[in-house]
């Protein structure tokens, strides 16, 4: 039975907590995966980090397939840059719900993680697979899609949002 996790909002400071490394790869550890999975799947989204439900501990789960059938469990990841030109695509993110920014990273990154057995593996991605990794570290790090925006426009979407969670609170 697959739980669905609760997702914590912008500007929540437990979205600042920095991640620790993952040392016991056991059934908990999976079952916890899964539910992030799952929950990422429900919440439409094509990548979540542990950080964003509270669980401060370096995990991400991503799957940026059109059928939602190719997800990767990334467990205390690292990247080097290979490939310093910068793209820019239209990040969401699950913790700053219905905004779209464009977000500059560099194209092509080698991705160096452990799977869910602890086994290390390393990958070169660019793409969308590229910047969805680079969007989910930065939360793992206690950094969100936000910080790469003006304070003008970090403010405005903070307050939106806020204003979004008191409309729920008084309905």
């Amino acid at each position: 039975m697959m739980n669905k996790l609760n997702i914590l909002t912008f500007p929540d400071p437990r979205l600042r907590k920095k991640a620790s490394p993952i040392t016991v790869f056991d059934n908990t550890l999976k079952k916890f995966a899964e539910d992030m999975l799952f929950t990422m799947y429900e919440s439409k989204g094509i990548g979540l980090a542990a950080t964003q439900v509270d669980f401060h501990q370096r995990l991400i789960v991503i799957d940026v397939s059109d059928e939602q059938n190719e997800p990767y469990f990334l467990i205390n990841p690292s990247y080097v840059v290979l490939d310093e030109t910068i793209e820019h695509f239209k990040e969401g993110c699950l913790s700053i719900p219905t905004f779209f920014e464009d977000i500059y990273r560099p194209k092509k990154i080698e991705l160096t993680y452990q799977d869910l057995k602890g086994k290390k593996k390393v990958e070169i991605f660019e793409g969308i697979f590229s910047v969805c990794v680079q969007h989910e570290i930065d939360h793992l790090e206690g950094k969100l899609m936000v910080d790469y925006l003006s304070p003008l426009k970090r403010d405005r979407i903070r307050n939106k949002l806020e204003r979004k969670k008191d409309d729920k609170k008084t309905n």
